[in-house]
């Protein structure tokens, strides 16, 4: 069945991230997260072709979003099609349960990039540990999350009821609505795999895509209505995300708008 909710879990993370400038982050890691993403995209989708490499061709588009240098870009590329030298970039997925939060604990997916796995994990651990979390086995988190691709759309400047309805007609799974810089936005749910169809489709409608990935969406939230403890969930994924190899942290919270700001 199709939904239409409010936004909850990694899609709050996305945007107070955007709201505190890219949670604080330095440009210069940022740029580092973009070329591995693309160097792992060309790897895995074994062309340097953006036309050619789906995959790719989102991943520069993101790269293009904070401002990367087209040399910068190339670059990563040359490296994915090995010609470069330097250590290889592997890809990791990490899960584990963040700091208590009164009765339930907050599920976290992590994606990284990284040419030392060892150095990686022990990284991610001390995070967890060091804030009352807990690193967890594969399977542990994953079944509470699903593979979806999500698509940010800006809307045409027409009624917000009318163009999620809208974008469900067009095969929308589940839509979710806000507003970011006065502007109202929806994040269009997908299966991964018509991910690229239903971006075409939603611009050939006349939306603005502003971004396309594949991501986790949570299938079950845990509500956190304290201010102490959601300040304490988000500063986790915060510490998450600032690590060099971290390229997405993904998590199950839901925190009403008044104390995400």
């Amino acid at each position: 069945c199709v939904k239409i909710s409010s936004m909850s879990g990694h899609s709050k993370w996305a945007t107070i991230k955007r709201q505190k400038g890219a949670a604080d982050i330095k440009r210069g890691q940022t740029f580092t997260k973009g070329a591995n993403a693309i160097t792992i995209a060309v790897k895995q989708g074994g062309s340097g072709d953006p036309d050619a490499n789906p995959r790719l061709r989102m991943v520069m588009d993101a790269a293009r979003g904070v401002n990367m240098p087209k040399d910068n870009m190339q670059r990563a590329i040359d490296r994915g099609l090995g010609k470069l030298p330097g250590q290889a970039l592997e890809e990791v997925l990490y899960e584990g349960f963040g700091p208590p939060v009164g009765g339930g604990k907050v599920a976290f997916m992590v994606e990284g990039v990284t040419d030392n796995k060892l150095r990686t994990l022990q990284e991610v651990k001390n995070i967890f540990e060091r804030n009352g979390g807990s690193l967890a086995g594969t399977g542990a988190v994953s079944y509470m999350f699903e593979r979806k691709g999500e698509i940010k759309v800006k809307s045409k400047g027409g009624s917000r009821d009318d163009e999620m309805l809208e974008l469900i007609d067009l095969g929308a799974e589940d839509v979710d609505e806000f507003l970011d810089e006065n502007i109202q936005r929806y994040l269009v749910y997908t299966g991964g795999s018509e991910l690229n169809t239903m971006g075409t489709k939603i611009t050939q409608a006349g939306f603005g895509v502003e971004s396309q990935e594949l991501v986790y969406k949570p299938t079950n939230l845990v509500e956190i209505t304290d201010k102490d403890l959601a300040r304490k969930v988000l500063n986790f994924a915060g510490k998450l995300e600032e690590l060099d190899d971290v390229q997405k942290v993904y998590a199950n919270f839901d925190i009403p708008e008044e104390l995400m700001q």
